[in-house]
């Protein structure tokens, strides 16, 4: 490099925020960031998020935003932006149809029974308890309506005269609207809840669309209500003695407007990103305002460490995206394909921060789908190993589950991200039990110094620690290649046929195989934090990690062959080549080309026509296997991946793909 370019190329640095940022190492950072969290503002920001977010209306939701734009501001985070995804019941983004924006003024629902005290006559009052209205639920006339309540199942809807009622049921109504819309309801009272327990809570209904999540224009504006187990008893017991009636009065309105969500960075030396995600738009603390606390008290941790210089400026930006679960994210991805592109790695915080001293609390780190393995699964468990154990508290690793904003992971988004969750002890999810009394401020500082430590060594690594990172992925990928064996071998043992240890023994070639080729994507993928100089030269000695896995996934055949050998000898028996079925002409054939990134969830498509197959918003086999289809695989080497990832499943993949294809979602290669 002659002095000339050696200067230009200083300058450049200098312009973009400094020189290289030296290493720092992760004991060395999670005692910094210890030091530095701070208990008073997290709970405050949780707090904050609540007080708005519990009403979960558009217009809230819009303070929420405007209050975090300046929580960011007073951080002394950069480039910080409020972005008006629309709320039209229209405009797509991936896969999904965003919501119509929605707005309450008051609600109340009462029984007309005289024998009953005014308290046990009011049933809802949307003012008292935002979750006794559902959300997306419709109007009345100012009057209000006087209508029948009749209990109902899933599996009478179609048999009973719902027309002008209101359909009282103990299922998640959000999950069969489009019944009650078939019935003719006038809505429904929900007395479903994920924890009876909670006598006097209230299940929150968050979905409201006619054949999705959301509430879009092709949705009906039902009425919906929520009581609690205490009420739904009363109610039971008045139907017992004959016809029961209520009064609703609800004045809500449907607008095309704006789901807004806040971005901010702290800026690195280069153009590259390190995320984090936590969702706004939920009524509870738990899930999500303690999501959103966490990464905002992680990104305040980091930028005082920064400005004090106790930390170097990292070499990548780290941003924080604040926004509603799913459409906000999605919405994101969608307007910024380049910012994507450069973001190397992200983490998801959701319903993180329970109490210590219940059981069920501890920490479930979720991995990436295994067709995006990466080195971000080794990572996060050994930053949670070093910060958990230091506090003595428990936690859990677990694949990938869909349902969240790590749909980024996905091949055509190519974020790999991990995601921090704990349960809340007392299931309080999607109730009105989920206040800010039941947070623990010490749950609140584990899950964001786990992020803090993640985003951080991440957005600074270079080669060091990029070959670290190799060598965490290649350990763990001998412990996810063993557990394969481990299972095989099982099997191994439980053999009684000379067949069934033939295929126990073809099984294990193709389990292990599959293992050694997923987790050798794990150690390789450290080459996106290496420098394009010097990537061909590291590659190099990520190839001998490479062999020496792929050597011990030959030493556990090996094993197992041996173990099979020693089962044929005590069953008295010989072994024999396994019969391996050929998959369906079709399977064969069939090549799929998605035309969107994410999940695909049929929101725009009527439930009745859905032929029975699932929503791939939430179902994992569709979903795992949609991840798989890059265009050039075909169906039968796609739903093999599926069952090696997820285990056997009878699921019709030649009917659903057809499905798809028929409908315009996806399309076939040739």
């Amino acid at each position: 490099m002659t002095r000339r370019s050696l200067f230009l190329a200083s300058l450049v640095l200098l312009l973009a925020g400094g020189a290289p940022a030296p290493s720092v190492t992760l004991p060395a950072l999670l005692d910094l960031l210890h030091g530095e969290w701070k208990a008073a503002p997290a709970m405050d920001y949780m707090r904050r998020v609540y007080s708005t977010d519990r009403f979960f209306t558009f217009p809230k939701f819009a303070e929420t935003s405007r209050y975090l734009e300046s929580a960011m501001r007073q951080i002394g985070l950069q480039q910080i932006e409020i972005v008006n995804a629309p709320a039209d019941g229209v405009t797509k983004v991936g896969y999904w149809t965003e919501p119509l924006a929605w707005d309450v003024k008051n609600a109340t629902l009462e029984l007309l029974d005289e024998t009953l005290s005014a308290q046990q006559r009011t049933l809802a009052d949307y003012a008292q308890v935002p979750s006794s209205l559902g959300m997306w639920s419709g109007s009345t006339s100012k009057e209000g309506v006087v209508a029948e309540i009749v209990a109902v199942t899933p599996d009478n809807i179609g048999k009973l005269d719902l027309h002008g009622k209101l359909a009282l049921t103990d299922v998640n109504p959000a999950g069969i609207k489009w019944l009650l819309v078939k019935a003719g309801a006038l809505g429904s009272i929900n007395t479903f809840t994920e924890n009876p327990a909670l006598a006097n809570g209230r299940q929150w209904i968050n979905a409201w669309g006619d054949d999705g999540w959301a509430y879009t224009a092709r949705s009906t504006p039902l009425l919906s209500f929520s009581i609690t187990p205490d009420q739904a008893r009363v109610v039971r017991s008045l139907l017992q003695r004959g016809p029961v009636r209520a009064r609703a009065m609800v004045d809500t309105r449907y607008y095309a407007g704006a789901y807004p969500y806040v971005t901010s960075v702290i800026p690195g030396i280069t153009q590259e990103e390190v995320l984090t995600l936590g969702h706004t738009s939920e009524q509870g603390a738990e899930d999500n305002a303690t999501g959103v606390a966490a990464t905002l008290e992680a990104m305040a941790t980091l930028q005082r460490l920064i400005s004090s210089g106790k930390l170097p400026r990292p070499k990548r930006s780290i941003r924080i995206l604040s926004m509603g679960e799913m459409y906000g994210s999605m919405h994101y991805v969608e307007h910024n394909r380049e910012r994507i592109r450069r973001t190397v790695a992200a983490m998801c915080v959701d319903t993180p921060a329970a109490s210590y001293d219940l059981a069920g609390t501890e920490y479930t780190f979720y991995m990436n789908p295994h067709v995006s393995k990466d080195f971000t699964d080794g990572f996060i468990l050994k930053v949670a190993t070093a910060h958990l154990a230091s506090v003595k508290r428990p936690w859990h690793e677990k694949e990938f589950t869909t349902g969240t904003d790590t749909y980024m992971a996905e091949p055509m988004v190519g974020v790999p991200t991990v995601w921090g969750y704990s349960g809340s002890g007392v299931e309080t999810h999607h109730n009105s039990e989920d206040t800010p009394d039941r947070v623990d401020a010490r749950s609140l500082r584990d899950i964001s110094i786990i992020d803090a430590a993640f985003l951080y060594f991440v957005a600074n690594a270079g080669e060091p620690e990029a070959v670290w990172l190799a060598q965490v992925s290649e350990s763990r990928g001998y412990g996810q290649v063993g557990r394969r064996s481990a299972t095989v071998l099982d099997g191994v043992a439980g053999a009684t046929t000379s067949p069934q240890l033939a295929s126990v023994i073809r099984d294990a070639n193709e389990q292990i195989d599959y293992a050694v080729d997923r987790e050798t994507q794990a150690i390789r993928s450290v080459l996106r934090l290496v420098s394009e100089s010097r990537k061909d030269t590291v590659a190099k000695g990520l190839n001998a990690a490479a062999d020496r896995l792929k050597a011990f996934g030959r030493q556990q055949r090996e094993r197992i062959q041996w173990a099979a050998d020693q089962r044929a000898r005590q069953l008295g028996v010989s072994l024999i080549a396994a019969h391996v079925q050929q998959p369906d002409p079709a399977e064969l054939k069939i090549i799929v080309k998605r035309k969107r990134f994410g999940t695909l969830p049929l929101d725009d498509l009527p439930q009745d026509q859905w032929e029975g197959f699932p929503s791939g918003a939430w179902a994992a086999v569709p979903t795992i296997a949609l991840y798989w289809c890059d265009g050039h695989r075909n169906l039968a080497e796609v739903i093999r991946l599926t069952r090696l990832e997820l285990g056997a499943t009878e699921f019709d993949f030649v009917g659903y793909f057809r499905f798809l294809e028929r409908h315009g979602y996806v399309e076939f290669a040739n």
